[in-house]
């Protein structure tokens, strides 16, 4: 399959140089030339199977025609040891637990499946020359990357992240890996460190010295199979006869993870209605209210993952649409909350069913509780566990969470990282002389 570039100008791409180069030559995303409808004998026994073999078919849909079938199958069960449950919070609202992999968040099967690929297409070219991963991060991206990639043989990545602006233990997650991973402490917010990523990718010079991609969702490796979710949301929901008009609501930031929902929907999946929960950094919200895109500086928040002011998934989104604004409001709904109301919402969750959300999954919940409609049911989509902001969430509840042994472990060890100001000729420099 053929990759375009939502910017219209850059040269058609196999899958390889799509994932190698991660954002085309004109600065915009690469979007796949079509996508496949599934066949409607995979819906009627979607029930029956696992989420492995769930997930084999929707990437084989994507990346069959460029993918060994047997290689393919091996990335996705190597990158799905784990299962997302479907778990129900009050009669009609389900929360989808995304946070069972290494690194408890929902990017870990985006990253891993991306190290997987990556390593397929550097084997297969007999290209030794080291790749190198540069990644922005507001949480959870960098963590899941850098242990998605830990240990893979030809891959050196770079974590930027906003100094003072992720939680304790997500900075533990990346920052004390070592290895073929190095952290970078940016002075500066988490759009300062996406624009520093995305303005390596376009300098020349840079690229002569090293050979660069991006492991964010901007590359299509990151976030298509984040497709996999929703599938097997919908399996789930269809074992205990709930699956009929299912609203899903993503908490958003950079949009990826939305944006693959959008794509499931096209490739047939029978979901009803989208919505977009947002923080404060409200600029998709105020996009659906007034058709006009302005990104703004990003606010920092409770849910710091998504304290984005300029998603760059918003291209795909409105490529996908056809540039249609009333288009993308047919599917897309959204909603926007202040710190203190997604406090309250976490505060109330717990003390009528008993069920802590982490910031970001409380918009999720709120959104679904204001919105559904009568004979709807809704799932949000809880992106991370809530000790990976203990101290917001026990400040709030009034409680004690515990630590899973896995982000323990990271607590553990010793920080590890290179400070960093957000100007691109320090960054530069920096690259230039690894």
């Amino acid at each position: 399959m053929n990759y375009y570039s939502t910017n219209g100008t850059a040269p058609m791409a196999d899958l390889k140089k799509a994932v190698v180069k991660g954002l085309a030559e004109d600065r915009g995303l690469y979007m796949p030339e079509h996508i496949k409808t599934l066949p409607q004998a995979f819906f009627d026994n979607i029930q029956d199977m696992s989420f492995r073999d769930i997930a084999y078919n929707v990437a084989a849909a994507f990346f069959g025609e460029d993918v060994d079938g047997d290689a393919l199958q091996d990335i996705v069960y190597d990158t799905l040891s784990f299962d997302c449950p479907v778990v129900k919070v009050t009669d009609n609202i389900y929360s989808l637990e995304l946070f069972h992999g290494p690194t408890l968040a929902f990017k870990d099967v985006g990253a891993r499946f991306m190290a997987r690929l990556l390593q397929y297409f550097l084997r297969r070219s007999g290209n030794d020359e080291q790749v190198n991963v540069l990644v922005a991060t507001s949480g959870d991206t960098g963590s899941a990357v850098a242990n998605g990639f830990l240990g893979v043989e030809g891959i050196h990545v770079y974590v930027l992240y906003p100094k003072g602006k992720v939680s304790p233990i997500q900075e533990c997650q990346f920052t004390t890996l070592g290895h073929n991973i190095t952290a970078i402490e940016v002075d500066g917010v988490f759009d300062d460190c996406q624009a520093l990523v995305k303005s390596a990718f376009m300098d020349a010079e840079l690229n002569e010295h090293m050979r660069l991609t991006s492991a964010n969702s901007i590359n299509v490796a990151r976030f298509l199979p984040q497709a996999f979710y929703y599938f097997n949301a919908y399996a789930q929901l269809r074992r205990q006869g709930k699956a009929d008009s299912m609203v899903v609501c993503v908490p958003s930031g950079n949009f990826g993870n939305i944006c693959a929902g959008l794509f499931a929907k096209r490739m047939g999946l029978p979901i009803k209605h989208f919505i977009a929960a947002n923080n404060a950094n409200d600029v998709f919200y105020q996009y659906l209210q007034t058709g006009i895109y302005t990104p703004q500086p990003s606010i920092q928040t409770i849910a710091n993952a998504m304290d984005v002011g300029d998603p760059s998934n918003f291209a795909r989104i409105y490529d996908l649409y056809g540039k249609d604004w009333k288009a993308i409001r047919t599917d897309i709904s959204g909603a926007t909350y202040t710190d203190e109301q997604i406090a309250d919402t976490m505060r109330q969750v717990f003390k009528t069913t008993g069920y802590v959300c982490d910031p970001h999954g409380a918009c999720g919940f709120r959104a679904l509780s204001e919105r559904l409609r009568d004979g709807e049911t809704g799932v949000f989509l809880e992106t991370a566990h809530p000790a990976k902001f203990k101290q917001t969430v026990d400040n709030i509840l009034g409680s004690d969470i515990e630590i899973p042994a896995k982000l323990q472990a990271f607590m553990n060890g010793k920080k590890q990282s290179v400070a960093m100001s957000s100007d691109f000729k320090a960054f530069k420099q920096f690259l230039l002389s690894e």
